[in-house]
């Protein structure tokens, strides 16, 4: 998520500490490092307030000295960051939360309904000195709302976590993948100038926790060979230009950050680590590389079919899901299919309209068509996150009146009545205990069974960052804008650069101000997310979907209202809906120019087209199954509109 930042330089010294792990401590030291670095930022969040109270905030000066002792505050805080975000998230957010206030739109949204969380902490502190009429007490309660969130971390059943080896190497998962995702881009670094440099004091004070961490625990120890490489990363950011948008993020990642990451991804497994956080479940302990399809699970595309592993039974649910898929059955006048809006020859959408028409063709529907590929990476589903699974999802374009008007029993019984169906799914039932009969739960399975499997293929930008192929300079360039200048990674996220943040867990929303039209006469009446759940928050929110595929999936936006990248580029770079003059209260998208030059926006274009995945599509069925009612037999492939 981005607010209008404003920013302010700050002299900065950072020293470069290598370490070298020999002595043996006694096995408390690294328990004693977590308080010790807990104990200082604690005293220096009291102090700091106590500054505040004598401090008048009418006097620019003044001002300025409190902004100086915040980044120092925050500078202590890098030093926490490697457990605090792991081992309390909630409480984390007092500290630094990015957002006055975010809606739970975590995996959780699945069994409770989403809730309203007021954030606190030292992004929003800095954000708050910026604006007129400062109040004393605000401030101070932002502040004061991170020293009581701090103390959270000295209860036993937070540090006792420390007394063992586990929780290290999950807390240091998440580390390693927020340094790809969150540390370098300045998703909650209110202050563009200090990126660089906190990210450069964060790895230091890291390194010590390594060190007191192998002290402790000699017999499950981060190996030397992670340790160099480690104290490599550290050089190479020491190096590097202190200007935020000079930072080659591509090199910092590939050489550094991925192979990081593969390294603890086996001693998560070599030391058998178990885990005690439910923000853990998604992400899969196999994958060696952030950059692998396996890094996590967003959605079941099994359904109903959840057990099925035998190769050749998930094939003949595949084959089946695609017949299903390309089949107008599934609609009330049988003309309608999957494939009739989600064309499988164009990355499963249709990039020939704005929007499909209407079950009666009267008029066309509100959003555009989203492609299906990626979509199983995304924990909610639809732009508004209406949809839980992928299942629901499906069921619901069937029996929507607009889409396909049909009704679940009618459908289940026109499949039924077609022999070849009929005999796949009852062969397939001995793998659905839990359904005792075929229902509408296997026919829209093993269509999310088909099409997700395309989901699973990779880019050239994958490979690039697995060693497997080179991109152009042009290409390197775009994704240090795409994740530097263009402020574009701070909402979508490596590495499915979508709005599922590590530790992978929720799907973000975001308010861009989309308009109505090419000539900015009004924001789109879509009110999105708030038509879900209503707050002032959520108005004209949408989910942020994947820029994989994107040179491919034409029009843009939740409307399509842009048909082309370069459209899409502009809008983001004159600042969104208030950039264009729109009247947009609550917009998330800073309203600053980003100020890109026509070389750097072609650049940015050649690093999307990187991300284009090398996908074997596959041709439509010849024919479709025959059904014992011979009024159902003229159904054409594909469908007729």
């Amino acid at each position: 998520m981005i607010k209008k930042f404003i920013f302010f330089s700050l002299g900065f010294v950072s020293l470069l500490v290598c370490f070298s792990f020999d002595r043996v401590e006694p096995i408390n030291t690294y328990k004693i490092n977590y308080f010790n670095k807990l104990d200082t930022f604690e005293s220096k969040q009291i102090q700091l307030i106590e500054l505040i109270e004598k401090t008048n905030l009418k006097d620019s000066q003044q001002v300025e000295l409190i902004k100086t002792k915040l980044l120092d505050v925050r500078n202590n805080l890098k030093g926490l960051d490697f457990w605090l975000r792991y081992i309390e998230p909630l409480s984390y957010k007092k500290i630094n939360g990015p957002l006055p206030v975010e809606w739970e739109t975590e995996v959780f949204e699945k069994f409770e309904k989403p809730y309203k969380r007021e954030c606190a902490g030292y992004t929003l502190a800095f954000q708050y000195l910026e604006e007129d009429d400062l109040s004393k007490d605000h401030l101070i309660n932002l502040l004061s709302q991170s020293l009581a969130a701090t103390k959270t971390y000295y209860a036993d059943s937070i540090s006792n976590q420390l007394n063992t080896y586990h929780h290290f190497y999950l807390c240091n998962r998440l580390f390693i993948l927020n340094l790809a995702a969150i540390y370098t881009t300045g998703f909650d670094c209110p202050v563009k100038e200090n990126i660089i440099p906190e990210l450069l004091t964060m790895l230091n004070q890291v390194g010590e926790t390594y060190q007191s961490f192998n002290q402790s625990f000699p017999t499950q120890k981060l190996p030397n060979n992670y340790v160099k490489l480690y104290n490599q990363a550290i050089k190479f950011v020491a190096e590097q230009h202190t200007n935020y948008n000079e930072f080659d993020h591509y090199t910092f990642i590939k050489k550094f950050v991925n192979p990081l990451f593969g390294l603890n991804q086996e001693l998560i497994i070599n030391y058998k680590v178990q885990s005690r956080s439910v923000v853990d479940y998604s992400l899969n302990k196999q994958a060696q590389s952030i950059f692998s399809k396996q890094l996590y699970t967003g959605q079941s595309s099994k359904g109903v079919f959840l057990r099925v592993n035998d190769e050749q039974a998930l094939k003949e649910i595949n084959d089946i899901g695609k017949l299903l898929f390309y089949d107008p059955i599934l609609s009330a006048n049988n003309e309608r299919s999957c494939a009739s809006c989600h064309n499988p020859q164009q990355f499963f959408t249709d990039t020939n309209i704005t929007s499909a028409p209407q079950f009666d063709k009267s008029k066309n529907l509100l959003r555009n068509t989203p492609s299906l590929i990626n979509v199983p990476y995304q924990h909610l589903i639809m732009a508004d996150g209406k949809h839980f699974t992928l299942q629901e999802q499906a069921k619901s374009v069937i029996t929507n009146s607009l889409e396909m008007s049909a009704n679940e029993k009618e459908v289940l019984q026109k499949v039924l009545q077609c022999k070849d169906y009929n005999q796949a799914f009852a062969n397939l039932l001995k793998y659905t205990p839990t359904e005792k009969s075929i229902t509408m739960e296997h026919v829209v399975s093993a269509i999310t069974v088909y099409y997700s499997t395309f989901s699973n293929y990779s880019s050239p930008f994958d490979g690039a960052m697995n060693n497997q192929n080179e991109l152009t300079e042009n290409e390197k360039k775009g994704f240090n804008i795409f994740m530097g200048k263009g402020n574009c990674a701070t909402c979508h996220f490596v590495p499915q650069f979508n709005g599922v943040k590590p530790p992978y867990i929720g799907s973000e929303f975001e308010v861009i101000g989309v308009p109505e039209d090419l000539i900015y006469t009004q924001v789109s009446d879509d009110a999105g997310r708030y038509l879900v759940h209503t707050a002032n928050e959520t108005l004209n929110a949408f989910r942020t979907s994947t820029v994989r595929n994107a040179t491919h999936t034409k029009p843009y936006m939740h409307n399509g209202v842009f048909k082309s990248l370069e459209e899409v580029i502009a809008f983001y770079n004159k600042g969104g809906g208030v950039g264009f003059g729109l009247q947009v209260n609550n917009q998330t998208l800073s309203s600053d120019s980003l100020n890109l030059s026509s070389a750097e926006k072609i650049c940015l274009l050649d690093f999307l087209e990187s991300l284009s995945e090398k996908i074997a599509f596959q041709q439509a069925p010849e024919g479709l199954p025959k059904s014992s009612n011979k009024a159902l037999n003229n159904r054409k492939v594909g469908g007729v509109y």
